[in-house]
C-alpha cells in the first residue's frame, strides 16, 4: 500500500512538472531576436507549416508546395536557424488555419520550435495570378513576428517571392537581410586558358555567364551601385582591366602602361583601386569614374596588391612584400598611417575588409594548406575560421559583414563556399560543372 502511494505521488509530480513546463513561457516576453555578430552565437528552431488553400485545414500542392520548398532551401543557408523535422511535430504540420488565434501552437512548443511559418493561398495556388500571405509567429507566445502578402504570382516568380520573404525574416531576427538580396560575381573555368565572369545568388539560383572573352578573367569586383563589374583579364599578349556594364551588357578591356593589372576593386564612391606597374613592382592606384589613373594610394619599393576597403572608404587593407613574404597591412587613408595586420605565418594574402570596418579576412598558408583567418580590428586578435580539407583562399565579406564567401578545393575542384564571420560548417554554392573561384558580393537594386 505504501509502495502504491509512493508511485501515485511520483506520477503526480511528473504530471505537475510537465504541466508547468507547458504553461510557462520558454523565453522572455520581448520579440524573438538573435545576435549574429556577438560571441557565442545562438540559434533558433523554425518550423514550416503546410501551405493552406481556401478550405480550412486543406493544404495546397501546386505553387504553394513549390514556394514552401524554396523557402526551406533558402533557410538552410542560415546557420542560426535549425529547421524542425516535420516528423517531430506531434499532430503534423497541416493546420486548420494559417492565422492566429486558430493555430495550434502547442504541437510546435512540444517539438521545441521557436518560430512557426504559415502560408495561406485564399484563392488557391493554381496558375492565374494567385495571392499568398506568409506569416511568422512566435511558437510560445503566439505573437505575430511579421506577415506579408504577395500578389499576382506566376510560377517563375516563386524564387523571388521566397528571397524577399527570407530577407524580411532575417532582418526581423537579426537587423540585417542583405543575404537573400545579394548576387555573387565569380570566375568560372570554361576550358583550357578560358575563364569568364559569372553571376548567381548565394543560394546558387539565377546562374548565368556575363563575359565571353578570349583568355582568363580574375578577381571580379562589384561597384557599389551594382552597375559595373571590374576584373583583371589576361589574353595571349596583354593584361587589361575588364569592365562589364550591367545596363548595356557590354564588356570592354582597358590597357595600362606596364602591362600589369592585378586585383581591381571598387571603393564606396564608385572609383576603382587597382595594382598597376609603374616600375619594377606594382603599386596601388586610384582610377577615376572613367577608369583613368587619378592618384597613388600605396607605392613602396615592394609589391603592393589586393586593395580592399571598408564602407567609409577610409580604411584600405592590402597585401605587400615589403617585409619579405606577402603580409597583410592596413592603411588609414586620412592619416597615411600603415599598420601590419598579419603577425603569424610567412605567406598571407587576399585581404577582405568587412563593410562595417571591424574585421579583415585573409588567406594564410599553413602546414595543412591555405586557410581563412579573420583579424578583429577592435580586439586586435585573429582566429582561424576554415579548416579544410583542401585549400581555402580568396575570402570576400558580404554586405552584411556576417557572411564570407571563399574559394575551396575541399571537394576536389575549386568551388565557392559560404561561412560566417564566426566560422562554422561551410555551405557550398551550387555553380554547376567547372572550377569556380574569386567570389565577390554585389547588391543589384530592385
Amino acid at each position: 500500500m505504501r509502495q502504491h502511494r509512493a508511485i501515485h505521488r511520483l506520477l503526480a509530480a511528473v504530471c505537475l512538472i510537465a504541466c508547468c513546463a507547458l504553461a510557462a513561457p520558454a523565453r522572455a516576453a520581448g520579440p524573438v531576436q538573435i545576435d549574429i555578430y556577438g560571441p557565442g552565437q545562438g540559434s533558433l528552431n523554425l518550423a514550416l507549416a503546410d501551405p493552406l488553400g481556401p478550405a480550412p485545414g486543406t493544404p495546397v500542392t501546386g505553387q504553394g508546395a513549390k514556394l514552401n520548398e524554396i523557402i526551406r532551401e533558402n533557410l538552410s543557408f542560415l546557420p542560426f536557424l535549425r529547421l524542425t523535422d516535420p516528423k517531430a511535430i506531434l499532430g503534423g504540420t497541416v493546420l486548420q488555419s494559417y492565422k492566429a488565434p486558430d493555430i495550434d501552437f502547442k504541437r510546435f512548443q512540444l517539438a521545441g520550435t521557436d518560430l512557426v511559418v504559415t502560408a495561406g493561398w485564399p484563392q488557391g495556388d493554381a496558375p492565374g495570378k494567385p495571392f499568398v500571405e506568409l506569416r511568422v509567429y512566435e511558437a510560445y507566445s503566439g505573437k505575430l513576428v511579421f506577415g506579408k502578402g504577395y500578389y499576382d504570382i506566376q510560377e517563375t516568380q516563386l524564387p523571388d517571392v521566397a528571397d524577399r520573404f527570407c530577407s524580411d525574416l532575417m532582418k526581423a531576427l537579426t537587423g540585417r537581410g542583405e543575404f537573400f538580396k545579394s548576387t555573387l560575381a565569380f570566375v568560372k573555368a570554361g576550358g583550357k586558358n578560358k575563364k569568364d565572369v559569372w553571376l548567381s545568388k548565394p543560394t546558387g539560383r539565377d546562374l548565368r555567364q556575363i563575359t565571353n572573352l578570349p583568355g582568363e578573367a580574375l578577381s571580379p569586383s562589384w561597384s557599389p551601385d551594382a552597375r559595373f563589374i571590374v576584373f583583371s583579364h589576361m589574353d595571349d599578349r596583354t593584361h587589361a582591366l575588364g569592365v562589364w556594364d550591367r545596363l548595356t551588357r557590354q564588356t570592354q578591356r582597358i590597357k595600362f602602361p606596364g602591362n600589369t593589372v592585378i586585383g581591381p576593386t571598387f571603393m564606396p564612391d564608385n572609383k576603382v583601386a587597382v595594382s598597376l606597374s609603374t616600375g619594377k613592382n606594382p603599386g596601388i592606384f586610384l582610377l577615376n569614374h572613367v577608369f583613368q589613373k587619378e592618384r597613388t594610394l600605396e607605392d613602396s619599393a615592394s609589391i603592393d596588391v589586393s586593395p580592399s576597403f571598408d564602407a567609409t572608404g577610409t580604411k584600405m587593407a592590402f597585401c605587400s612584400s615589403r617585409l619579405g613574404g606577402p603580409q597583410i597591412f592596413l592603411k588609414d587613408l586620412t592619416t597615411g598611417q600603415v599598420t601590419r595586420i598579419s603577425r603569424s605565418g610567412s605567406y598571407n594574402t587576399a585581404p577582405s575588409i568587412s563593410p562595417d570596418g571591424t574585421l579583415i579576412a585573409f588567406a594564410r598558408m599553413t602546414d595543412f594548406g591555405h586557410r581563412i583567418f579573420v583579424y578583429d580590428m577592435v580586439t586586435q586578435s585573429e582566429r582561424q575560421v576554415t579548416f579544410g580539407p583542401g585549400t581555402d583562399e580568396t575570402p570576400s565579406f558580404a554586405p552584411d559583414s556576417y557572411f564570407l564567401a571563399f574559394t575551396s578545393t575541399r571537394s576536389g575542384a575549386k568551388q565557392i563556399y559560404l561561412i560566417t564571420r564566426h566560422g562554422g560548417d561551410a555551405k557550398r554554392v551550387p555553380t554547376g560543372s567547372g572550377d569556380a573561384s574569386f567570389p565577390d558580393w554585389g547588391m543589384i537594386p530592385d
